[in-house]
């Protein structure tokens, strides 16, 4: 069964500014979560369609890791589709506001293995979900400091 979580956030920067922060990947690593690592798989990192990466999440003892592919792309529009643990697509848009950007998330997913889905359910949705919001609010930080010092 499919899961959602969405997350929006208003961001006073423009689009660009704030696209620049989920498609260059030293501004993505100013606001993921740290125990979050993104690296390319291949030499260079991109989001084009068909550009792969991988997702590692740093806990002592196992590095989980979600691989994933850009499926869709367009001026202020990314969209990974992730395989891994969990199988399913992050989305993330950028709409122009007068006041500058809303910035929507969302990670639509499954957990196939059951005891996977259970724990996940049980122990991490809420953590996960908290994570979101914080992640966009430090997102946000980042992207009102290149629009003011590109």
């Amino acid at each position: 069964m499919s899961q959602v979580l969405e997350q929006s956030i208003e961001i006073n920067a423009t689009a660009t500014s704030v696209e620049r922060c989920f498609t260059d990947l030293g501004l993505m690593h100013r606001w993921l979560n740290p125990v979050l690592r993104c690296e390319p798989v291949g030499e260079t990192w991109s989001t084009e369609i068909g550009s792969k990466s991988r997702f590692l999440i740093q806990i002592p003892l196992m590095q989980p890791t979600l691989n994933s592919l850009i499926v869709e792309r367009q001026p202020g529009l990314v969209v990974w589709e992730f395989q891994g643990f969990f199988q399913g697509r992050d989305r993330w848009e950028c709409q122009p506001t007068p006041q500058g950007t809303l910035l929507l998330n969302r990670f639509e997913f499954e957990i196939p293995n059951p005891i996977v889905s259970w724990g996940f359910n049980t122990f991490a949705a809420k953590w996960t979900k908290e994570d979101m919001q914080a992640q966009l609010r430090r997102l946000k930080r980042v992207a009102e400091e290149v629009q003011i010092n590109p």
